[in-house]
Formats: structure tokens, sequence, C-alpha cells
């Protein structure tokens, strides 16, 4: 299933700890952007609650081998890997099983170590691995931020925006100081950002002022189409390619591609 080429294999987390900022949407469709762009990616469901395996149109309670199976060694991981019906995008899928994986993982010495393995025996076959966290700092959040080289940190464009975000930084820079010193800030991502809204306008404006260069030029807007198709299993490139949606992903995309190669 998986090519042997030489990829870059690049691991980014996309974490915050607050609930309904943009996660899996953003590891969704900014997978299936860059896969559009030719690039081979593996999104990485590490939420228990499983959305952005639903959001690929699985039926997330009939999964037989998902993460956790591959966390606690019972299957390989090429053995989890699914494919989608993006070309060039394949999924490690994720249900509520997940839970039994902090437990399970507890008393293991190298437990913050276990993704990291898991990954590193497919790491070859990619060139981007995009790991959706749980909204929390547990231990599937602390095993991404060890597995990966950087963090996308989606902040919606709401009044507590910045609550957590310090705390967040802070458990980056532990997890940089103690397990992965190359760990960095991939960049901030602005999203439920409505230009008509004088509070969007005003929190884009402070974000840019407070964090410069970290903050990503594309902003994610309030979508219905973007909200919508989630429920029909579809990125949103495959559910309406010509919305704002889409376009901001791909965006998105494109810059992080530039980042990256100049």
């Amino acid at each position: 299933m998986i090519s042997k080429s030489k990829a870059d294999g690049v691991i980014i987390a996309i974490a915050n700890q607050k609930g309904g900022v943009g996660k899996t949407t953003t590891a969704v469709n900014l997978g299936t952007s860059l896969a559009s762009r030719g690039k081979r990616v593996l999104v990485v469901d590490a939420d228990p609650q499983g959305n952005a395996t639903t959001a690929f149109g699985f039926e997330k309670d009939e999964l037989t081998h998902t993460l956790y199976h591959a966390l606690i060694g019972k299957v390989t991981p090429r053995e989890v890997i699914r494919g989608t019906e993006v070309e060039g995008l394949h999924l490690i899928p994720s249900n509520i099983h997940l839970i039994g994986a902090e437990v399970e993982l507890m008393d293991d010495p190298s437990r913050e170590q276990r993704l990291r393995e898991v990954l590193k025996e497919v790491k070859d076959g990619y060139d981007f691995i995009l790991i959706d966290c749980p909204p929390s700092l547990g231990l599937l959040t602390l095993n991404a931020l060890v597995a990966s080289e950087s963090v996308i940190i989606p902040l919606q464009c709401e009044f507590y925006a910045m609550e957590g975000l310090t705390q967040l930084l802070r458990t980056i820079r532990l997890v940089k100081e103690r397990y992965n010193p190359p760990l960095k800030v991939e960049g901030i991502l602005l999203t439920m950002y409505d230009g008509r809204n004088n509070l969007s306008r005003q929190i884009l404006k402070q974000v840019r002022e407070h964090f410069g260069s970290k903050v990503f030029e594309t902003v994610i807007p309030r979508n219905v189409r973007l909200s919508e198709a989630p429920s029909f299993g579809k990125p949103v490139l495959l559910y309406d390619r010509n919305c704002t949606g889409s376009r901001s992903y791909l965006e998105l995309a494109q810059e992080i591609v530039e980042r990256r190669h100049g």
C-alpha cells in the first residue's frame, strides 16, 4: 500500500487542549489539500472521539484494527492503515477503544514514546503525517508531541481564544526539553474567522501583534460547507471544492509547502 521511495516524512501534531477550535477540520482538510498537491499524506486520528475517522466516511465502531491496537502492540502499524477516497491520502483510524490505551500504557516506562515508535515504521512512505490530537494535554497528546517535528495550533476567533494557549505553549516547551529537542511550533492557525465581526478582527490583530510570523497568513473562515462536509463522510474538497473553506485549506497547504521549501 505504501510507497518506499524517499519522502520527507514530516510529522505535524495538530493540538489545542480546547475543544471545538478546528483541530479535526484542519487535520482532514489540510491533509486532503496536501494530497491534492501530489503529496503522500497519512492522517493519524489520535482522538478517542474518532471524528477524523468519521470525516473520511468510516463507521468507526465497526473497525477491528485501530490506532489503539497499534499502540499496545497487538498489530503492526501497517495493518491499521486504511486508504481513503482521496488519492495519496491514508488514515490510521480510531474509536472509543483508544481511551483504553491511556490506562494500559500507564505502567509502561516508555509510554510517551509509543506513537513515535508506531510512526517510525511507516514514516518513510509519506511526505506529511498529520496527527489529530484530543482536546486535552493527556498521554495521547503527549505521545503526539513526542512523535512530531512541529505543532500546528488552531485558534478560534472567539472571546476566549487566548485562554489556555499559554499552557499549551508551556507543555510544548517541556516536551521539547525532556523528550523531543527538535519540536517547534509550525504555526498558529486562526479558525472560524468572520470578517464582518468586530471581535474576529480584533482577535486577528491581537494574535498577529503578539506572535508575529508564527501566525499563518492563511485564515480559515466560518463556512457552512466546511461544517456540513463531515456529516457526509467527506473532506470539504470532495464535498464542495469551490467553497471558501476549500480554498482556505488549499491556501494553507501551499503556505506550509512554501515555508518548508522556500
